[in-house]
């Protein structure tokens, strides 16, 4: 029987799949989702995203105030269906059939160098003096490419670790440790608080290792923490020691020290999220919004969560506290031929208001760095300006044309050695197979 219902889901994904695409390429079999623009109706612009409560809240706004002008219709890419790295392909194929079909799509903040081609430079739209100079650099570093802009912020996301604020105590002193988390703690004590603890089966710290980005997010946390920080180029570049002691960090949380179960190589930040939350985790490393974005129905786990409190990821000892940036930017196909309407919704998108309702009923971050001070915003949420005290010591991934690719198979080869399928000397071999015009120096 669960075979059944597993391929059943499994056909049902695929069929979700084709269909997506066929939509995405403007396929005949599916233009009647796309009519023909008829004159005195309103210009139909299409927006592709997961299209989240806050999304379809933030379209019914634009829809009404541009009514009888523009209708912005969704095309929904919803995570619980498509994996990032399928999102990505998805839109990349509608992007090389040149269809109009889509006129607005959301991309990773890592994936702006590689669909840089595909989109409308906006330099003419917005000038970076007057219409973006509210926006946070962090933000706003992410959506130029070749000199161009290219994109502007949705949302942003900063790494950082939760930690359970009614197990402490378990750890010895409760108001100093709880001070040294808020700051980071350094990997060193860190470890040695697991060494010191009570003989238990409760893990010690988690991390999403399942053959994702996620995965290669922990990795550069670890990689940039071992310097200071990310070079000024925006290039590949991998120091041998420091990337076999990064990799080998994470491959002995799991192997040596047993401070992380292996079950985390089957997991990505949601799943992180629920088995912290079901053996009692005393630290995970996540993304800001676990209290709206996790929907539990068993109460004891619900109450956990009440008790998940945000803390920054820890660093080694001697070297800088520092965390990666996620987030999401929108971009314009230059495919599109309603970009004056598109250009409409981007503007709507960057305005305060809005970026106040995206936090307000869906908790992502915004991009407007007044907002972290806005009254509104901490009465709902008193974490938000130490969110902003994390974003201020965020690092960029490598921003390349190549890295979507080469991280794909540097995911693998990780994720391959922490489940201690291979060596890390193994796993960095396989990487520099992937590294054509890139550089593994050092070895």
């Amino acid at each position: 029987m669960n075979r059944k219902l597993q391929s059943r889901s499994t056909l049902m994904a695929a069929g979700a799949l084709l269909l997506v695409l066929l939509v995405l390429l403007g396929a005949s079999s599916v233009l009647q989702l796309f009519p023909d623009q008829q004159a005195g109706q309103p210009v139909k612009l299409y927006f592709a995203d997961n299209i989240s409560p806050a999304h379809q809240r933030l379209i019914d706004a634009f829809n009404r105030e541009y009514s009888g002008q523009i209708e912005l219709v969704p095309v929904n890419l919803p995570f619980t269906k498509f994996s990032t790295n399928e999102r990505k392909e998805l839109l990349a194929r509608a992007m090389r059939s040149k269809s109009d079909r889509i006129d607005v799509f959301a991309v990773d903040l890592i994936w702006v160098p590689r669909f840089a081609k595909w989109a409308e430079p906006l330099n003419d739209y917005f000038h970076v003096q007057s219409d973006l100079q509210d926006i946070l650099p962090a933000a706003i570093t992410s959506c130029s490419y070749g000199g161009r802009l290219v994109a502007i912020p949705f949302y942003l996301d900063i790494g950082l670790m939760y930690y359970r604020k009614d197990l402490l105590p378990t750890l010895g002193s409760e108001g100093a440790l709880e001070k040294e988390l808020k700051e980071s703690i350094t990997w060193e004590h860190l470890l040695a608080l697991g060494r010191q603890r009570p003989e238990t089966v409760r893990p010690l710290y988690l991390f999403a290792a399942k053959n994702f980005e996620g995965l290669m997010c922990s990795f550069w946390e670890l990689y940039y923490g071992l310097g200071n920080g990310p070079p000024e180029n925006d290039g590949i570049q991998l120091d041998w020691p420091r990337a076999r002691q990064a990799l080998q960090f994470l491959v002995d949380l799991v192997q040596k020290y047993r401070f992380t179960p292996v079950e985390v190589t089957r997991f990505d930040e949601m799943a992180t999220y629920r088995f912290a939350l079901e053996t009692d985790a005393l630290f995970f490393r996540g993304w800001p919004g676990i209290k709206r974005n996790v929907h539990l129905s068993d109460p004891e786990l619900n109450r956990k969560l009440q008790r998940v409190q945000p803390a920054a990821l820890p660093h080694f000892a001697g070297k800088p506290a520092l965390s990666v940036f996620g987030g999401w930017n929108l971009m314009i196909s230059r495919y599109s031929t309603k970009k004056e309407a598109a250009v409409k919704f981007l503007r709507f998108v960057l305005r305060r208001e809005s970026q106040k309702k995206m936090y307000l009923q869906g908790g992502y971050l915004p991009v407007k760095g007044a907002l972290y001070n806005d009254p509104d915003l901490l009465a709902t949420d008193p974490d938000l300006p130490y969110y902003q005290k994390l974003i201020q010591r965020g690092v960029h991934r490598p921003f390349d044309v190549d890295y979507t690719k080469i991280s794909e198979g540097m995911a693998l080869s990780f994720h391959r050695a922490i489940k201690g399928e291979i060596t890390v000397e193994e796993a960095l071999n396989q990487v520099q197979k992937i590294l054509p015009g890139h550089s593994l120096v050092n070895r």
